[in-house]
């Protein structure tokens, strides 16, 4: 499993340092902070939290999910393939039952805690099919709390998997260098 995740995680490295992307100062500008290393190497705390995003992110009825979800893992640093990974789990395939579990979550959540919906929210609608027409309000709310409540989930799983199989996903603590110009002593004048 290891190997193979290496494997795609090399292909996909030397793909983004394509030489035709490479010399293109908007790609630079983008892919710099995607090319640190700690961020496609595979730990039980990075993972988990790439994971919590990716599958936040998988919720969300968007196109570029994966593309949100990359970027958000950059800035947090945490790992990049794991949570554009996770964004795959909603597709064609999956996209109705997410669907039926967003609205009804949605129209539990505003019905069980009294939450404030905004008059336009109410009377807006989209047509979803084998649904029929949806109230944008019990969507919205169901995406978002789906989305919660599955990234919430990725943190005891990913724990219990690194605990069973300590060897797949090993626990490595972030080792903290002291900077070069406060260990050296300003020379006088």
């Amino acid at each position: 499993m290891k190997v193979h995740y290496l494997r795609i995680v090399r292909r996909a490295f030397r793909a983004l340092r394509h030489p035709k992307l490479r010399n293109r100062p908007w790609w630079q500008k983008i892919s710099k902070p995607l090319f640190d290393r700690r961020l496609w190497v595979p730990c039980r705390d990075t993972v988990a939290s790439g994971l919590a995003i990716g599958l936040f992110f998988s919720m969300i009825p968007l196109i570029p999910q994966s593309i949100f979800a990359a970027i958000i893992a950059m800035r947090v640093r945490v790992n990049v393939p794991f949570a554009m990974a996770a964004c795959f789990i909603s597709n064609p395939f999956t996209n109705l039952p997410f669907w039926a579990t967003q609205i009804q979550l949605g129209q539990w959540l505003i019905d069980t805690f009294s939450l404030p919906v905004p008059h336009y929210f109410d009377k807006a609608t989209i047509e979803l099919p084998k649904f029929g027409p949806v109230s944008v309000s019990n969507f919205t709310v169901g995406f978002v709390g789906l989305g919660v409540l599955m990234a919430l989930a990725a943190y005891p799983l990913v724990h219990l998997f690194s605990a069973i199989l300590p060897h797949h996903l090993p626990v490595r603590n972030r080792k903290t260098r002291a900077p070069k110009n406060l260990t050296q002593h300003p020379k006088n004048p």
